[in-house]
């Protein structure tokens, strides 16, 4: 087992893997920004080192910096989190190359499923079932006719190094397809620097289902449920469950496995979920996420397994704690992402909290670095906080859900807490009953109130 681990990342995902450390007894190293010097992991660690001023690109995305701090304070490996460098293959190689574990899947591995055309070859290869499109990279104008004439439209053009919806456009006929082409192209550039994008069928009204899956990186892995991350706002995920509401157990198990036994086949090594559009009782991949999740808690309580203690195992060589026929489904979990935005034009909304008192009881957890008296800087992510409740089934889980969030008190700043307030008095969302578009029309509905 590692005797120090360094955690490369900020935020409630860095306070998550830092209680981890101390559960295994291992030693922690915060790194922060100038502007997290008073966050919560930065002083619930053994040591902590500032890596640069506040923007990514100067801290939490310089490589050399976190380098260093593992130099200067002896770590032995790096946990990265989610975001930030956790997905960078030529982090991991660095890590490598100087000794280090990084606490994550091969760099061969984070390439391969980093780039989506090949993402979807290899899960092609490996017997997942993959969204009808093009083979490759479209270019021309005449490629995008002629791949969309044969799949039918309407088609959706993606970036293949993209995410966040960026790099994404929908073409419901031929006129539209140039423009669509051309502006999925401009915006990848933009993004990814890099403008290579391909097409897919556009599923009308499917649901987001994700497997996530654990590997030791000798053939052995396993499957620990679905979650549905349909609820979702420009791509972004909102409110998580698990189990779906629209998955039976048969289903579970035969995607889980197909999932499970290509990790075995690649050998993969660390935590990582497979996602899928489902529509039809039909599953199609579209991406796999070589990380920990931000929504990795809700399998935690339906499991009673910690996918970061597995992580941590893995990564030192101690293999699996668990084989498949130990791994049981126990009850329904519901995480909703508590931002500090405007809950209606989703504003960020930076500033000092004045009154915080997160909810507590059976069934009850909140992930979340803040604390009365923070002041939330205005240079990243949004997201304050994850508020999941597990109860023993879906309508006691909501339940637990509502009085959860009628506790639940930030003051000082804006957050989306109204919204899930909101969503929880609706009967679509009461009876399961939505898809990935669901959301953005209910939001639409409310603003034109």
């Amino acid at each position: 087992m590692f005797s120090k681990i360094l955690i490369a990342n900020r935020g409630e995902i860095a306070l998550r893997v830092l209680r981890a450390c101390k559960e295994l007894g291992i030693q922690t190293v915060a790194v922060h920004s100038t502007a997290d010097q008073d966050a919560m992991h930065v002083r619930l660690a053994d040591e902590s080192v500032c890596i640069g001023p506040p923007p990514s690109r100067e801290s939490y995305l310089n490589i050399h910096q976190i380098l260093a701090a593992c130099e200067i304070t002896g770590a032995d490996a790096v946990h990265p989190g989610y975001g930030f460098l956790s997905e960078n293959a030529k982090f991991a190689d660095i890590l490598e190359a100087h000794g280090l574990t990084f606490i994550g899947p091969t760099a061969e591995h984070i390439r391969m499923m980093g780039d989506k055309i090949t993402a979807k070859k290899t899960a092609e290869e490996l017997g997942i079932p993959v969204v009808p499109g093009s083979e490759g990279e479209i270019t021309t104008d005449e490629e995008a006719k002629k791949v969309a004439n044969e799949i039918g439209f309407p088609v959706i053009i993606k970036a293949t190094a993209g995410g966040g919806g960026r790099g994404m456009k929908v073409a419901n006929n031929e006129d539209e397809l140039s423009i669509a082409l051309a502006t999925a192209r401009s915006e990848a550039g933009a993004a990814f620097g890099n403008e290579a994008v391909y097409i897919e069928k556009y599923l009308a009204k499917p649901r987001h289902i994700e497997i996530q899956v654990m590997g030791d990186g000798e053939g052995n892995a396993v499957h620990l449920g679905e979650r549905d991350c349909s609820l979702q706002r420009r791509h972004q995920k909102v409110w998580e469950e698990a189990n779906s509401p629209s998955l039976n157990s048969a289903q579970r198990q035969e995607i889980g496995e197909i999932c499970a036994e290509a990790m075995r086949k690649m050998k993969y090594r660390g935590a990582g979920t497979v996602e899928f559009l489902y529509e039809n009782g039909e599953f199609y991949f579209i991406e796999m996420n070589t990380r920990l999740q931000v929504e990795h808690p809700v399998t935690e309580a339906i499991t009673g397994i910690d996918l970061v203690h597995e992580q941590i195992r893995v990564a030192s060589g101690g293999g699996l704690s668990v084989t498949q026929k130990d791994i049981r489904f126990s009850g329904h979990a519901i995480e909703c992402r508590i931002n500090a935005e405007d809950p209606r034009s989703f504003v960020p909304s930076p500033g000092t909290i004045t009154h915080y008192h997160p909810p507590g009881g059976l069934g009850v957890r909140v992930d979340s670095g803040v604390y009365q008296g923070y002041k939330i800087p205005p240079y990243y992510d949004s997201l304050i906080g994850k508020l999941i409740v597990h109860g023993r089934n879906r309508v006691e889980c909501m339940m637990r859900l509502r009085r959860s969030l009628d506790e639940f008190v930030v003051d000082g700043i804006n957050t989306t807490i109204p919204l899930f307030r909101d969503l929880l008095a609706n009967p679509d969302i009461a009876n399961g009953d939505y898809d990935i578009h669901w959301l953005e029309k209910f939001l639409a509905q409310k603003s034109s109130e």
